[in-house]
C-alpha cells in the first residue's frame, strides 16, 4: 500500500489560496487513482477532487469548481490540491486518498490536514 503524507494546510483569510501536496511513497504512485476529501465538524467526510492515474482525468465537487484544481506530479510522486477564493465553510480537515479501484475506503489515506477560512 502507498504511504500518503499531506502539508499546506493553514489559517486563511476568506478569499484567499492555499496549496496542498499529498506525497506518496511506498509504492508506484502513476499506478493509483488519487483524490481530496474533507471532514467538516459534524459533517461527513466528502470528495472534492479526484484524478486518475492513466490520464489525469479529473473530477470536481460542483462546491469547488473553478475555484480549486487538482493536479499530479508522478516523476514526483506528489498530488497537490490548489485552492483559490476560499470561503469560510471550506474550512475543515483535507485528507489525500489513493486507490487502485473505485473504492476509496479501501485504499490508502493521509494523516490529514487542517485548513481554517476565517471570515
Amino acid at each position: 500500500q502507498v504511504q500518503l503524507v499531506e502539508s499546506g494546510g493553514g489559517l486563511v483569510q476568506a478569499g484567499g489560496s492555499l496549496k496542498l501536496s499529498c506525497a506518496a511513497s511506498g509504492r508506484t504512485f502513476s499506478n493509483y487513482h488519487m483524490g481530496w476529501f474533507r471532514q467538516a465538524p459534524g459533517k461527513a467526510r466528502e470528495l472534492i477532487a479526484s484524478i486518475t492515474w492513466s490520464d489525469s482525468t479529473t473530477y470536481y465537487a460542483d462546491f469547488v469548481k473553478g475555484r480549486f484544481t487538482i493536479s499530479r506530479d508522478n516523476a514526483k510522486n506528489t498530488m497537490y490540491l490548489q485552492m483559490n477564493k476560499l470561503k469560510p465553510e471550506d474550512t475543515a480537515l483535507y485528507y489525500c486518498a489513493a486507490t487502485t479501484t473505485t473504492n476509496w475506503a479501501r485504499g490508502a489515506w493521509g494523516q490529514r490536514t487542517q485548513v481554517t477560512v476565517s471570515s
